[in-house]
């Protein structure tokens, strides 16, 4: 007894206490601060919300499209532990092929309903089969005969890969940013809920984003290969030694980002009505920042911060300013990753080596 006394646990110290404090319950509020600041300006200046639900809704928007984006980084991050930095320029050739199927379905604005859905069907299938594919040829290409190299030589690669894909965009549609048609009239309202304006842009990009996220998680918790891919990313020589075949367990996850990625270029050209060689380096790096705010590795984690970044963007690209949106979004990055380094709900994962 007396010797348990000796060894017992030392006492906590109050930095300690107060760091776990604020990573509970400060990061919620912090996460407000926008939201609050700004409502209770309105009410003061308008005696409404409607300007800040209006902002919400667009954040919305953007999340989604950042959320399916955002899963593509954290299904490889979880499996091989890669920061697949080309990963962005994969959802922006995805946008690029969407975009040039449109004449090729012949869709067009006057285009009636019942083609418009088959059309777009059609073409999210084949956007998804492009940007699959083509993270699958990156990974077997530039990715698999680095697998047992220093950790340095394929995050370099990645970047390389990423500098290569953005140089294709160039080839492809030039350097400028370019119109495409405006095919479900992006920015027209659809209805009106309590004074917020809803877009169909809006519904589209929510509507097509659930049911997506929701066959993932369904995929990798109860089907086989998903099992696979989880016991991979515990512990890749174990799974080998019970029989799972990591090298096609891998290829499959970058299957799977590309998939997401690719259906996010389909509903960023819907809803921006612009495609940009450089635009998979922005929503990329938002995307990558989203996967690390949630819990790099998590799949709830990443669609939690894709839509949280979202909202942070649409309620300071309208009130602040574009040019500060990407120190914002940092600034609530860093603060989240002293209190909470592992993410908002992010899981412990393997360590590197």
């Amino acid at each position: 007894m007396e010797a348990a006394s000796v060894t017992g646990a030392p006492p906590r110290r109050r930095s300690d206490a107060i760091r776990e404090f604020i990573s509970r319950y400060g990061l919620i509020a912090i996460l407000l601060v926008l939201p609050v600041v700004y409502g209770i300006q309105d009410l003061s200046e308008d005696g409404n919300l409607t300007q800040l639900g209006n902002n919400l809704v667009e954040g919305v928007s953007n999340g989604a499209i950042l959320a399916l984006i955002a899963l593509g980084y954290t299904l490889v991050y979880g499996i091989i532990e890669l920061i697949n930095f080309a990963h962005g320029e994969v959802f922006m050739l995805g946008s690029l092929s969407a975009a040039g199927l449109y004449a090729t379905f012949g869709l067009t604005p006057d285009t009636n309903a019942g083609g418009l859905v088959l059309g777009l069907l059609a073409i999210l299938l084949l956007a998804m089969l492009v940007s699959g594919s083509l993270n699958v040829m990156i990974e077997r290409v530039a990715y698999r005969p680095l697998r047992n190299a220093p950790k340095l030589a394929p995050l370099i690669t990645a970047v390389g890969m990423s500098f290569i894909l953005q140089n294709v965009g160039i080839l492809w549609i030039g350097a400028s940013q370019k119109s495409v048609p405006d095919l479900v009239g992006s920015q027209k309202q659809l209805f009106e809920i309590v004074g917020l304006s809803i877009s169909r842009g809006t519904v589209l990009a929510v509507a097509a984003t659930i049911p997506l996220v929701f066959l993932l998680t369904q995929f990798v918790a109860h089907s086989r290969l998903g099992k696979a891919m989880r016991a991979t990313a515990q512990d890749p020589e174990a799974a080998r030694l019970m029989g799972i075949n990591v090298d096609t367990t891998i290829s499959l996850t970058f299957l799977l980002g590309g998939l997401m990625a690719g259906a996010a270029g389909l509903i960023s050209a819907l809803y921006q009505t612009s495609i940009w060689y450089f635009q998979g380096f922005s929503a990329g790096l938002y995307a990558f920042t989203a996967a690390v705010m949630g819990g790099i590795g998590n799949i709830r984690g990443a669609v939690l911060g894709g839509f949280i970044i979202g909202i942070i963007q649409g309620i300071s690209d309208n009130r602040i300013g574009n040019d500060w949106t990407p120190a914002i979004v940092f600034v609530y990055l860093v603060i989240i990753m002293v209190f909470r380094p592992q993410g908002l709900i992010g899981e412990e994962t393997r360590e590197a080596g």
